[in-house]
């Protein structure tokens, strides 16, 4: 599961609501809730943020919030 997955999991978000307001496949929610090959775009992640009535960055936080930079 990718951490995209987990955040679903986590705030019991329903991919066919979020598909439904934001024509996102429920076939690509799964892949992304899935695959860690899979990458979310800023189009997709904006969309999900409002379905989900959530600021983006919230989003970006719960995913990419563990990354650093290499100093």
């Amino acid at each position: 599961m990718t951490r995209l997955g987990e955040y679903f999991m986590n705030k019991s978000l329903n991919k066919a609501n979020i598909s439904r307001k934001t024509g996102i496949k429920t076939s690509r929610l799964s892949h992304l809730s899935r695959k860690e090959s899979a990458k979310l775009t800023a189009e997709e992640l904006h969309l999900i943020a409002l379905a989900i009535d959530v600021k983006p960055t919230e989003i970006l936080s719960e995913l990419y919030g563990h990354l650093k930079l290499k100093c």
